[in-house]
């Protein structure tokens, strides 16, 4: 392919990247979709089980996480989780709550890129799949040589992603090219990750696939979900949720009895020849309760508890100080955080305060949010503003 000149070109052809172009497009700009893997969405393909956690009706700054979290309000703002459901309706593409209102395809994810794909189709967006970027240079306008040619371009976005699911083809590429053009990147670490056990914990490897309801807390954060067990240590909502509030060398406490009547049903057997992990066991798996009070608890029936001794189980339980090992770090996180500092982007546009006609959006930028939606409304958000302007 010989250069070819575009009004905008967008590097990274998931989520935040499609929704750019398509914008970018039905304003009658000329947009290039560059994508390195075969095909684009492949990260929306298996989000959600392959049924596409698209976006959450309780979305609020609060809910990201960043060196400056408003930074996310403008976009989100301007292009909601009902702007997304309505064109998800309008494409036919049958959908539910789950909880917490999160939202998915009732069928499939690739319903999603099929109705991104066709937006992009109608908005005249050439995309550009096995397209690896080599370099990327700025004169009056960006030049962008790629293994399948030279591209030139007024607009230039960058929406590479971050680093997890390697196995996906993730690369540094977006906060090289930030740097390049001066830009600081804010501390990246793995999130929305699953913990590893410490020796202390290791015999708990072996209850892997039980789940049981708690409530986790790292400093001020808090979530009420399902832990789930696993070979290597745990997960599940409630875990992926408050790990990207731990850090390492932290303890993350965990309420193994969020019902309050867990705690009434301890308080009565007291006074029986019970022992602890048969009355667990009416509030969690039996093997779980087992394990736990094997490495945490005297083995005796309750009576004989001392009242000091029934007073730290209790605490304990309701507050088990439990310290990862690490995470399972980048292939096993659902997303990056950190990136792009956001004191140097435009909150209403995406623009680079350091390079005009130069955007970032999505996972790239130092926006992260909770599990359920929330990072997939912040690609269709902070892409959209980004198109309108680009």
């Amino acid at each position: 392919m010989n250069g070819q000149h575009f009004d905008v070109v967008v590097i990274g052809g998931g989520a935040a990247g499609m929704m750019c172009a398509l914008t970018a497009g039905q304003r009658g700009r000329k947009v290039a979709l560059i994508e390195h893997n075969d095909r684009v969405g492949k990260k929306i393909a298996i989000s959600g089980g392959g049924r596409c956690n698209f976006t959450n009706t309780g979305i609020e700054p609060g809910c990201y996480l960043s060196e400056r979290p408003e930074f996310s309000r403008s976009a989100l703002a301007r292009y909601t989780a009902w702007d997304f459901i309505a064109l998800v309706e309008k494409h036919g593409i049958a959908y539910h709550e789950k909880k917490l209102g999160q939202q998915f395809c009732d069928g499939s994810s690739r319903e999603i890129i099929g109705m991104l794909e066709a937006e992009c189709a109608a908005a005249n967006v050439q995309t550009f799949a096995n397209c690896r970027v080599q370099s990327v240079e700025r004169t009056d306008d960006f030049r962008v040589a790629t293994s399948r040619g030279e591209f030139t371009t007024q607009s230039l976005v960058i929406a590479s992603g971050g680093l997890s699911f390697a196995k996906l083809g993730a690369t540094p590429f977006g906060y090289d090219i930030a740097k390049q053009f001066g830009h600081r990147i804010t501390p990246l670490r793995p999130a929305l990750v699953p913990f590893t056990f410490s020796k202390s914990d290791e015999p708990l490897h072996e209850l892997s696939g039980l789940s049981l309801p708690v409530v986790t807390h790292c400093g001020t954060a808090q979530f009420e979900e399902a832990m789930l067990v696993t070979h290597r240590g745990l997960s599940g909502p409630a875990i992926l949720q408050i790990s990207s509030y731990w850090r390492e060398g932290a303890t993350v406490e965990i309420n193994l009895l969020p019902d309050a009547r867990a705690t009434e049903s301890l308080l009565r057997a007291r006074v029986t020849g019970r022992d602890l992990p048969s009355v667990l066991a009416e509030w969690m798996p039996r093997r779980f309760a087992d394990a736990w009070c094997a490495l945490h608890t005297p083995a005796k029936p309750l009576v004989h508890f001392k009242q000091r001794e029934f007073d730290d189980t209790l605490r304990l339980l309701q507050a088990w100080p439990f310290a990862p090992a690490g995470t399972e770090g980048y292939p096993k996180a659902e997303v990056t955080l950190g990136g792009v500092d956001t004191a140097d982007i435009s909150s209403k546009t995406m623009e680079s305060r350091r390079v005009p006609r130069l955007f970032f959006i999505g996972e790239v930028v130092d926006i992260t949010g909770w599990l359920g939606g929330y990072n997939f409304q912040w690609a269709w958000s902070s892409g959209h503003a980004a198109g309108e302007v680009a």
